[in-house]
């Protein structure tokens, strides 16, 4: 407690003295996502959605119906490069044209196209499966998503510790460790905007939590940095729950009254203390379902087999009644 309480007070002092070393641009969360359909089939939105945010800055999402995980995307644009933060579930640009259109967004045409560098929250593959469509592009540059190549990319020398920056051009990221949900994952920190990308670290859905150590670290570590920078919104990697806060179906296509994608610096303040409720197998606080995935998974797996079980002596139990009946009846 007295940990998040002196989190908020460094946060509004330094909230308070950030704009006399510089100001942040304001943008518009004034969106309504493409719900899905009830019938993709018959009445699928448009593949990709984009919002702009502010000038140079683009909030992109892929449709519930070209995938469930109906993932976010991030577009900063600096004098220097672009950089884009995760490139979604579907890697066909006949499905989901996402390089086309983030190269549309991007000022300057043929080899004068601004430079674009790709880079991931992690690595699962709802969060990667786009860098096909920029394989080969001139001009763009994609980053590995496995640990060797995160470290050295953004030059981690003692990882988790430490933090990163990428220029941009007249526009800073600085990239924060998040291990947890994945080995390798990394939030990022826009000072232009001061919007906080988080991934699936921490977003208004389900936590999925490999390793719950790493996870509790990392959300000191993020509390730690917002007590020293200003968050004006922390944009996470998917929708997962209704504005009452309830979950929607895994894997459902379909998302009416969807809750706001953005998360509050008072939410990442309370998270150390969320994160440390979390039993390990699967529990709720708040709007938040906290579950390790391989341990449900290993639970579901080992019920399984104990209903396959189950099923096999009753059917065993079965036959060898029958044929005791069988042979009875045949000896009278």
């Amino acid at each position: 407690m007295k940990h998040w309480m002196s989190s908020l007070l460094l946060a509004g002092i330094a909230l308070a003295s950030w704009p006399a070393r510089s100001e942040i641009v304001a943008g518009s969360l004034d969106v309504h996502w493409n719900e899905g359909a009830e019938d993709c089939a018959a009445h699928a939105p448009p593949p990709l959605q984009v919002h702009k945010y502010a000038e140079g800055t683009f909030i992109l999402r892929e449709s519930l119906c070209a995938t469930f995980e109906g993932p976010f995307m991030y577009l900063l644009i600096g004098s220097k490069r672009a950089m884009l933060i995760d490139s979604g579930d579907v890697g066909d640009a006949r499905e989901v044209p996402l390089a086309k259109t983030v190269l549309s967004l991007l000022p300057g045409e043929g080899a004068s196209k601004l430079p674009l560098l790709v880079v991931h929250t992690h690595g699962h593959l709802d969060h990667r499966a786009g860098d096909a469509e920029f394989d080969g592009m001139p001009n763009v540059e994609i980053v590995g998503t496995d640990l060797d190549h995160v470290r050295q990319y953004f030059g981690f020398a003692d990882w988790p510790n430490g933090m990163a920056e990428v220029d941009l051009g007249d526009r800073t990221v600085d990239v924060i460790p998040t291990p947890g949900h994945y080995p390798s994952h990394v939030s990022y920190y826009d000072r232009q905007t001061a919007l906080f990308f988080s991934g699936d670290f921490f977003m208004p859905g389900r936590l999925l939590i490999d390793d719950a150590a790493a996870d509790l670290a990392s959300a000191k570590r993020v509390v730690d940095f917002a007590a020293t920078h200003p968050i004006s919104h922390v944009l996470g990697g998917h929708i997962e729950l209704d504005a009452a806060g309830e979950t929607f179906d895994f894997g459902s296509q379909y998302h009416p009254h969807e809750r706001a994608l953005a998360l509050s610096p008072q939410d990442l303040a309370a998270l150390p203390a969320t994160i440390a409720s979390f039993n390990g197998i699967y529990n709720r606080s708040g709007m938040f379902v906290m579950m390790s995935q391989t341990r449900v998974l290993a639970i579901l797996g080992v019920g399984t087999l104990a209903v396959l079980v189950a099923i096999g002596f009753a059917v065993r139990g079965y036959w060898r009644r029958r044929r005791r009946i069988r042979f009875e009846r045949a000896r009278g």
